[in-house]
């Protein structure tokens, strides 16, 4: 079972995917997927950590996703916006070898007997990019993105903190 929450920022993604991950196992598993890029990313990281209680395992795992035994677990991947950054960033902006890796860490992790909850951002509802960079990485996050939605049972969207179910199986949770 897959459960994609997306949303723009400070939507209340993470707390909903958390609260989610919360119903359907008493010690879910989350995965950071960022990197400390500087000390203000650093502060962001602290306070997601501050969120979670003895309850959560956390891993970091900046790409290879697939690699960690997710068998019989409930985890929170949080978030593909940062997990993306860091393939653009290795393969030095090259979007079709972003997009090819990502998607078969995708496919791979789709394919585990854990329920996933994955959280992304909605880059492209928000101000159109001012760089070629920029836009670039906005079109490689839509595309990861509704990769990651077909692959979904169930796709959340998320906005001012409200849940809008867009897309449902009928598997309850």
């Amino acid at each position: 079972m897959i459960y994609f929450i997306t949303g723009g920022a400070r939507s209340g993604k993470s707390s909903y995917a958390m609260k989610l991950a919360l119903t359907l196992t008493e010690n879910p598993v989350y995965i950071a997927t960022a990197r400390k890029w500087d000390d203000d990313f650093q502060d962001r990281i602290n306070r997601h950590v501050k969120d979670r209680d003895d309850r959560w395992t956390s891993l970091e795992v900046e790409k290879e996703l697939s690699k960690v035994n997710l068998a019989g677990k409930v985890a929170l991947i949080d978030c593909v916006t940062l997990w993306l950054t860091n393939f653009f960033v290795d393969n030095k902006q090259d979007i079709e070898k972003c997009l090819s890796e990502a998607k078969a860490e995708l496919n791979s992790l789709a394919s585990g007997k854990g329920k996933l909850i994955i959280v992304s951002n909605e880059l492209g509802m928000g101000v159109h990019a001012s760089t070629p960079a920029g836009r670039k990485f906005t079109d490689l996050q839509g595309w990861v993105n509704q990769h990651i939605a077909a692959l979904a049972d169930e796709v959340v969207l998320m906005v001012s903190g409200i849940p809008v179910k867009i897309k449902s199986s009928n598997a309850d949770h």
